[in-house]
């Protein structure tokens, strides 16, 4: 086995070459959530009578539409949610220009059907139609300039107003795609266009910015489709882009305010201090107690810390307060497992067994124990991480993904790091140390 334990300490030392570069890279800051570094709060309300009734369809609508947009800023984990039945609330952790984003979140979308000829345009690419001066806040214009270059000017044939529903549908080959029907008043006028227009491509554009760009391929009288290679989420997006290119209900701004790093200043500082103190008990404990087989231990342990930080970093993983707490609770865990390692060690070695069958048993046996525990926490967090998305509980999600990524890190490095090292280390002085050795804690 030995062989295997030098491949095994290959791959654990590129881990951790990996994780030390990621953590020193600049590229890679870490990101704050709004409880660590402060941001915008902007309180939204329905701009209707209140004795208009509004769809809970509607307003979530409206939300998933807002979110799409704040998300576009590379805001970090914003938090977008409904409150009652006619307010939506946007927080934007870290946000520069509050200015631009109100406006963002405020303004209402424009979906046009742009004619751009001969010539179909790359999803993504920022235009100028007939309807839309030019890009505000897109980066690149088509020919790949700034913004403020001179671009052409595409012609709009129809605006969003003329779909009358949009649905994401399948071919028996599962290639997705979307099927939308005109309202009456504008079949005429797209059944011409696309008679005339046979071969040409119709580009979809969804405030300024190009989301497909298909050609036309028959005469759209009353129903067409939009194909390309879409996912299943990517077609239901779409879908949804076309029924609702614009807020289905007007929105105002109720309030705004500015949220400092209150948490941040206080718990943010007191976390990680206690966070410190307890990973250094933690280390003694383990030093103490299990000696040899301990010290190997706290070698993976703080391998497990670095290897965390950088998967945060290159995810990256936007940390609350919450999600800080995850990370520490999978900390206790990741040591949790090498307790049951190496107390069965110890077991096997008082049952009269050779230090090398101990170790061979001890990890073989407690493997099981491992395993079904984290899987059980495992299924914990994405119950969390489903109740959260769903209700738009953002600290219950961050500290269900910290968790879990701390949880499936904890068992490779409790499972293979501190196997290749107690099986390199104490397999070589197995001669020398002896079933009752004090370097053993036995």
């Amino acid at each position: 086995m030995e062989g295997k334990d030098y491949v095994w300490l290959i791959v654990i030392l590129a881990i951790a070459g990996w994780a030390v570069w990621i953590v020193q890279n600049p590229d890679f800051p870490i990101r704050q959530g709004l409880d660590l570094q402060g941001g915008l709060q902007v309180l939204l309300k329905a701009d209707l009578p209140e004795d208009v009734e509004i769809e809970p369809a509607q307003l979530d609508t409206s939300r998933q539409i807002i979110e799409q947009r704040v998300n576009a800023l590379g805001v970090a984990e914003p938090l977008v949610q409904t409150e009652g039945d006619r307010r939506i609330l946007v927080e934007l952790p870290g946000i520069d220009n509050p200015e631009e984003a109100v406006s963002l979140i405020q303004e209402t979308a424009l979906l046009e059907f742009v004619d751009t000829g001969t010539q179909p345009l790359a999803v993504g690419t920022c235009i100028r139609t007939s309807l839309n001066e030019g890009p505000s806040r897109c980066e690149l214009a088509p020919d790949g300039e700034s913004s403020g270059t001179a671009v052409p000017t595409y012609e709009t044939v129809m605006t969003g107003a003329a779909i009358q529903s949009a649905e994401s549908q399948a071919t028996e080959l599962n290639q997705y795609f979307v099927g939308f029907t005109l309202r009456a008043e504008e079949r005429d006028l797209f059944a011409n266009f696309t008679r005339e227009n046979q071969g040409q491509f119709l580009t979809i554009v969804l405030d300024k910015q190009v989301i497909s760009s298909p050609q036309i391929s028959a005469v759209i009288e009353g129903q067409g489709t939009i194909t390309g290679d879409f996912t299943l989420e990517e077609a239901q997006r779409l879908a949804l882009q076309l029924r609702f290119g614009s807020l289905p209900i007007p929105l105002v701004i109720d309030s705004t305010r500015q949220i400092g790093a209150t948490l941040g200043e206080v718990s943010v500082e007191a976390s990680v201090q206690a966070g410190s103190i307890g990973l250094a008990v933690v280390l003694l404990f383990m030093l103490i107690y299990y000696r040899l087989p301990g010290f190997l231990a706290d070698l993976a342990l703080l391998l497990y810390a670095a290897v965390n930080v950088a998967v945060f970093m290159a995810i990256p993983v936007t940390l609350t307060l919450p999600a800080i707490t995850g990370f520490l609770l999978s900390t206790g865990m990741a040591v949790d497992a090498n307790i049951l390692v190496f107390e069965r060690m110890k077991e096997e070695l008082r049952d009269g067994s050779s230090l090398r069958e101990a170790i061979f048993t001890g990890f073989d046996r407690a493997w099981t124990s491992i395993r079904d525990s984290n899987i059980a926490t495992l299924v914990i967090c994405l119950v969390l991480w489903t109740f959260g998305r769903s209700f738009g509980a953002s600290a219950v999600q961050g500290f269900a993904l910290t968790l879990a990524i701390g949880v499936m890190i904890s068992m490779f490095t409790a499972v293979i790091v501190t196997r290749t090292f107690v099986r390199l280390v104490m397999g070589q002085l197995a001669e020398r140390i002896g079933r009752g050795s004090w370097l053993l804690g036995v």
